[in-house]
């Protein structure tokens, strides 16, 4: 299968480079161990930009370098996604769109040079696998000018003996569920900026209102509205038990790109009473 116009066979500094990013992407230290529960010469292409490719879920999902004088892609995936088609098919059509945005902005310059290549950097990682759950990131940024790149940040939740996609809105179908959760997540955020606003040690009524703008941030981006916790990882005990859910926010959503991608940690004891039935068999007792 030919993804995003072939890839090079040349160095893949790029791709290097996207696999170095991943640990730093997150200020509170990524999505760390899914299995341990935290505690409670590129290939050059001057033509037109190709139209996405349509995604084959039959085959293997390739690594794609592209370099051209107005823009760069680098889009890398793990081995073996090809034994879960429709985990597969869901990470080739997330690279098919956020490379399909990349194209609409680079035609938008028409005969114009950017000052820097518009760019796609998106490292696809499996941080989980076992017979019952499967867990994919997708990590990365894609730059159309200004002065840095929009951060692409999600999270592919596999359930094998089902062959579904696991999402936030049917894990816990009911608004008041996703209230609870969202009050648990918004206490450790807060928590999490007042150490900030103290480690840069700023005047008083500087770190006063920095608090109030992030306090306003976490409580938009923690509401309870399941889009707000679709970026999720399960964290497992010894059985192999949901002990944990770290829920996943990318810069802007509950604080200034400067943040970072920013996690917070829902225990099962919080969050099993809340599930849907069909899912509560995951969770550890």
């Amino acid at each position: 299968m030919k993804w995003f116009g072939g890839v090079g066979t040349g160095t893949w500094v790029l791709l290097a480079g996207l696999s170095l990013a991943l640990a730093g992407c997150n200020r509170q230290g990524g999505d760390g161990d899914a299995g341990t529960p935290a505690k409670v010469p590129p290939q050059v292409d001057t033509a037109a930009p190709a139209a996405p490719a349509p995604v084959d879920t039959g085959g293997e999902l390739k690594d794609v370098i592209e370099h051209t004088p107005s823009y760069v892609v680098g889009v890398s995936f793990p081995k073996g996604l090809e034994r879960y088609p429709g985990l597969a098919e869901a990470v080739g059509q997330y690279a098919t769109a956020a490379r399909a945005e990349l194209m609409h902005a680079v035609e938008g310059l028409g005969n114009d040079k950017p000052t820097a290549p518009y760019e796609l950097s998106l490292a696809f990682l499996t941080v989980l696998d076992t017979p019952d759950l499967v867990v994919v990131a997708a990590d990365g940024s894609r730059y159309t000018g200004g002065a840095h790149g929009e951060p692409l940040v999600s999270r592919f939740v596999w359930l094998p003996a089902r062959n579904e996609l696991l999402t936030a809105r049917k894990l816990i179908p009911t608004e008041a569920g996703w209230g609870t959760v969202g009050q648990y997540v918004a206490t450790q955020l807060h928590e999490a900026a007042a150490q900030r606003a103290g480690a840069d040690k700023l005047p008083p009524a500087d770190a006063e209102a920095m608090l109030k703008n992030s306090d306003k941030m976490i409580a938009d981006g923690t509401s309870a509205d399941p889009a707000n916790f679709d970026q999720f990882v399960p964290l497992l005990d010894g059985a192999g038990k949901i002990a944990a859910i770290r829920f996943v926010f990318p810069p802007y959503q509950v604080g200034p790109y400067s943040d970072g991608t920013q996690t917070a940690d829902v225990p099962a004891a919080v969050l099993r009473p809340l599930v849907a039935p069909e899912y509560a068999g995951l969770f550890a007792q």
